[in-house]
């Protein structure tokens, strides 16, 4: 599935509403395509005390709840169709699914597409592969 029908989905299932006083829903809408084709979707779930998810968390449960756990392509949306890069939390969720997810392809604006590798420098989870010992990233002007 190309990133067009992607965002289509993603758009498809874009509806706010209230679900009550201190939440809502479907402010944002989220598409993955699997490695299996399959695409899942999902919106985002608003609280009044920030224990909501955003939309792709839904998607992936979505995946998830179906038997599948690698995301070859994403996409999230808001209600105008608007494309929206996703989130630290997400970016670092759908990357712990599979090993792979590193490798998904994230439409992070028209025309734009970045791995979730690209979108997560210096990863917590890369070890050095020389035998030297890792370093530690310092500010620029920073004394070493």
């Amino acid at each position: 599935m190309d990133f067009d029908q992607l965002r289509q989905a993603a758009h498809a299932v874009v509806a706010p509403r209230d679900l009550s006083r201190f939440a809502s829903a479907g402010g944002v809408g989220a598409a993955l395509a699997s490695a299996s084709g399959a695409v899942y979707t999902g919106v985002c779930i608003d609280t009044a005390c920030s224990m909501g998810f955003c939309a792709e968390h839904a998607a992936a449960a979505a995946m998830v709840t179906q038997g599948e756990h690698r995301v070859v392509r994403m996409v999230a949306v808001d209600g105008d169709g608007q494309i929206l890069p996703p989130c630290g939390r997400c970016r670092e969720f759908v990357s712990q699914l599979h090993t792979d997810n590193l490798d998904t392809e994230v439409l992070v604006s028209a025309g734009t597409v970045a791995t979730l590798r690209q979108l997560l420098p210096f990863d917590w989870r890369t070890e050095p592969t020389d035998g030297a010992p890792s370093t530690s990233v310092q500010a620029p002007g920073s004394p070493s």
